[in-house]
């Protein structure tokens, strides 16, 4: 790295395609002699580099918060930490798709959140190649239309995340789960409210999740053309619900869902799907886990 002295030789653009634009190392001195130049944009650009620095520890702070579950287990001796969470339980169309991640211990990625809130698609799927190249292990788990319109949407939920857990290529040794509890776990659990957006582990696995089932979508979007998959992926968006009038029902839409129902001319409510007993619903969501 040439000395602050070369450096301030460079015209201000080319320092800020150095300091900005490519992310170098800021040398000591810098910053202080940029706020002393009198050339029109030093300062600002101090400025911006300053507010980089207040960014990058914003992040490096809501990585280490978002950690703190895991901390708190790793510390406990739990050494395998699954964080487990779904997608699709809303779409008229399709599985509902769940994930599993163990992450390495103090993991941080930044960028890493819930995906619901990464609305660039192109994002989620690079944070998702990361992840799971950095990964201990990832899994997903599929739950299909006949399983949901058969022990209805939750369970179903359920259903997938019990898969991808068992799919996992090394047991965990606990598993934290977004706002539920999964059914025969063979490892201690906790399910935590809104455990998407505070929970590295769930975070990462909401991402595996959403773009696992994306990825399926765009492949029903070639399978069954004119219902518009590729963009709304089943979500009741209201070019889903015309296409959905206009061209009738699919195998892949979900005949538990009102709307659906409503274009096959079907009772709104599905009575079968209200099991008798909480153990009858134990019981179908254990026989559909082989």
């Amino acid at each position: 790295m040439p000395s602050v002295a070369e450096l301030l030789r460079k015209s201000v653009p080319e320092l800020r395609e150095l300091f900005l634009t490519r992310g170098r190392a800021v040398p000591k001195g810098l910053l202080e002699a940029l706020e002393a130049d009198t050339r029109q944009g030093a300062q600002q650009l101090a400025s911006r580099i300053r507010g980089r620095y207040r960014s990058n520890r914003s992040e490096g702070q809501g990585l280490h918060t978002l950690l703190r579950f895991e901390i708190d287990l790793w510390a406990q001796g739990f050494a395998l930490i699954a964080g487990v969470d779904e997608a699709g339980m809303a779409p008229l169309a399709g599985p509902v798709v769940a994930g599993a991640v163990i992450l390495p211990e103090n993991y941080k990625l930044r960028g890493l959140n819930d995906s619901k809130k990464i609305l660039d698609q192109d994002m989620r799927d690079e944070l998702a190649a990361q992840i799971k190249q950095d990964a201990i292990c990832w899994s997903y788990g599929f739950a299909e239309v006949a399983e949901i319109d058969r022990i209805n949407i939750y369970h179903a939920g359920l259903l997938a995340m019990q898969r991808a857990v068992q799919g996992l290529s090394c047991a965990p040794d606990f598993v934290l789960v977004d706002a539920r509890r999964i059914p025969q776990c063979p490892a201690p659990q906790r399910g935590i409210i809104r455990g998407d957006t505070l929970s590295a582990s769930i975070a990462a696995a909401s991402i595996i999740a959403k773009t696992t089932r994306d990825a399926h979508m765009l492949q029903m979007d070639r399978l069954y053309q004119g219902y518009g998959f590729a963009s709304h992926k089943g979500y009741p968006t209201p070019e889903h619900c015309r296409a959905l009038k206009e061209l009738g029902a699919l195998p892949i839409h979900r005949r538990s869902f009102g709307r659906v129902r409503e274009v096959l001319g079907l009772d709104p409510v599905q009575s079968e799907l209200f099991a008798d007993s909480q153990d009858e619903v134990a019981a179908a969501v254990a026989g559909h886990a082989n």
